[in-house]
């Protein structure tokens, strides 16, 4: 590599091979996911915009349900083990809707649509979770400052991929096929993740001296232990990972408003279905290439130079200005503008600014509470954006009153994110020395 493509991509010579089969892993599980996700709105739109906010909450309870099961798996098996078998468990789900697609597919109908709706809406999270806790697990805060934005690169790429190769296998496999493509994109991920593992602790190894944000060696036969809810008691005890999860619901319930605004103007504009496709594709369209641009040239070198406080507080303040301006302007183009802004930086900007978070955290709880977060949390924020959306609605009460919400909301939002960046800070010092376990140090005749 050049000095130069080094300087704008932030990444030295002995990092290159990791952050490719990285961005190649991410590149892989948005595929696999953004394959399926047209079929996930279409089934969940087959009773209207008010049972989706149902399917929200059901998502939320499914949520709650599986992360015990997945603290067990974490506490029992190694890390590549359990990452292996959750894509596996993944695959054959959908190898499973694939055999009733093709065999019985009288039996599909509203109520089959939902539980796919919400098995979906379960699985892309844990699915992207993984991949993040691997991130943490492998590169240091150091690291991840300078090339997390890079590796988001690749699910971009996926997040764009996915719906373009679901439009052109669609009509000649038809859209049972569409699940065997994901399976296949979740066992490329599958091989990438092991690449990851097994490549980057032996990279970061001969910079350990000299760098003081390289990650030590991880010990692979090592199993974390631990209680199935230890993420969920890791969470109430440490005021730090309360801060990620407010930060997280917070993020959420802005994401929410907007959605569901989306819908109602998408829908007010006009009932003919390929009106409506339009504009969705547009929105999409217009977000993935304002994300692209933004991670390749922009997102890295803010948290390098500005710091990943200043970074997390970017998208609260973006999300003010937004609801001001829908407030005022109350557009489907004033919308388009806000939502492409907030999904860009969401994506390119605080997406890799917040995982740089877990770096600084006990490598359980990047699994376990990270697991929690991501999931449950997560959802919760949905559940709580959708039904609090709702009720203004029903009330009468407009743009305006949603504006009177999401803006001192966001303005508190970006005074935690400034707060959750001076405490990864302040967490980075005695957390270096706190890998869990580390191997010895390798003699010279190695």
């Amino acid at each position: 590599m050049t000095s130069a493509l080094q300087r704008l991509l932030n990444v030295r010579r002995d990092e290159v091979v990791p952050v490719l089969l990285s961005t190649g892993y991410f590149f892989s599980v948005l595929t696999a996911l953004m394959v399926l996700r047209p079929a996930r709105e279409a089934l969940g739109l087959q009773r209207g915009i008010e049972s989706v906010r149902w399917l929200f909450l059901a998502t939320l309870v499914a949520t709650l349900v599986v992360n015990p099961l997945f603290g067990l798996l974490v506490s029992r098996f190694r890390r590549l083990h359990f990452i292996a078998a959750t894509y596996g468990f993944l695959a054959a789900c959908l190898l499973g809707f694939y055999l009733l697609l093709t065999a019985a597919p009288e039996r599909i109908g509203i109520a089959s649509g939902q539980v796919f709706y919400v098995w979906f809406s379960v699985s892309n999270l844990f699915a992207t979770m993984l991949f993040w806790a691997l991130m943490a697990d492998r590169f240091a805060l150091g690291q991840s400052k300078r090339f997390f934005a890079l590796i988001s690169v690749g699910g971009t790429c996926g997040a764009i991929f996915g719906p373009w190769l679901a439009a052109r296998l669609a009509q000649p496999l038809g859209t049972p096929a569409l699940l065997l493509v994901a399976v296949a994109f979740l066992a490329l991920a599958v091989a990438l993740a092991w690449g990851v593992a097994r490549i980057q602790p032996e990279l970061a190894r001969p910079d350990a001296d000299r760098d003081p944000d390289a990650p030590p060696r991880i010990d692979e036969a090592a199993i974390l232990g631990g209680s199935a809810w230890e993420g969920l008691r890791a969470l109430f005890r440490s005021r730090y990972l309360l801060g990620i999860a407010g930060y997280l619901v917070t993020l959420t319930l802005m994401a929410t408003f907007l959605y569901f605004t989306r819908l109602q103007m998408v829908a007010a504009a006009g009932e003919e279905l390929d009106l409506r496709t339009t504009l969705f594709a547009r929105i999409d369209l217009i977000t993935q290439v304002v994300t692209l641009l933004l991670q390749l040239l922009v997102a890295g070198h803010l948290m390098k130079r500005l710091g990943v406080h200043v970074t997390l507080a970017l998208l609260p303040l973006a999300a003010a200005l937004g609801f001001l301006g829908l407030a005022a302007l109350g557009t489907l183009t004033a919308l388009v503008a806000v939502e492409a802004t907030f999904k860009a930086l969401q994506r390119a900007v605080v997406r890799p600014a917040r995982e740089t978070l877990f770096t600084v955290v006990r490598r359980e709880d990047k699994y376990k509470a990270k697991a929690f977060i991501d999931t449950f949390v997560y959802r919760a924020g949905d559940a709580l954006g959708s039904q609090t959306e709702g009720a203004l609605g029903r009330l009468g009460l407009g743009l305006a009153a949603l504006a009177a919400v999401a803006v001192p909301l966001a303005l508190a939002w970006a005074a935690l994110g400034v707060w959750l960046g001076l405490a990864q800070r302040r967490q980075a010092v005695p957390r270096r020395d706190a890998a869990l376990p580390a191997l010895p140090e390798p003699t010279a005749s190695r």
